[in-house]
């Protein structure tokens, strides 16, 4: 099993990586994944069937668009999907985030298309 630091910071894991839409676990927390991510541009459309899905903005600002409203994230905001509503997160500019789901939980909503689980 890879050990996994119970402290870090995230600008500073931040600055280890360039890849968008590719999260990395930083910690684990009850059974759940810590991540920070880079994102830039539109992610697809796409639902997770059992667990919410948690954005925090650590810098820049995003939006989360669902089917009948457009969530706006700035600096600092927070929001949480709840399970079974489709989303498609969009970042104008780069934008730097935190997220936390469900150890094991596909990133696209669908395993075959996830990104790889990285700790760094």
């Amino acid at each position: 099993m890879t050990t996994v630091q119970k402290e870090a910071n995230l600008k500073q894991k931040l600055g280890l990586f360039n890849s968008h839409w590719s999260p990395k676990t930083v910690s684990l927390f009850n059974g759940h994944d810590v991540m920070v991510a880079k994102i830039k541009g539109e992610y697809h459309w796409h639902v997770h069937h059992d667990t919410d899905d948690f954005f925090y903005v650590i810098s820049g600002s995003m939006r989360i668009e669902l089917r009948d409203q457009t969530i706006q994230l700035n600096e600092g905001d927070l929001y949480v999907v709840p399970v079974g509503v489709e989303h498609k997160p969009v970042a104008d500019e780069e934008a730097h985030i935190m997220l936390i789901e469900r150890s094991g939980t596909p990133n696209s909503g669908d395993a075959e298309t996830a990104a790889k689980r990285e700790f760094i």
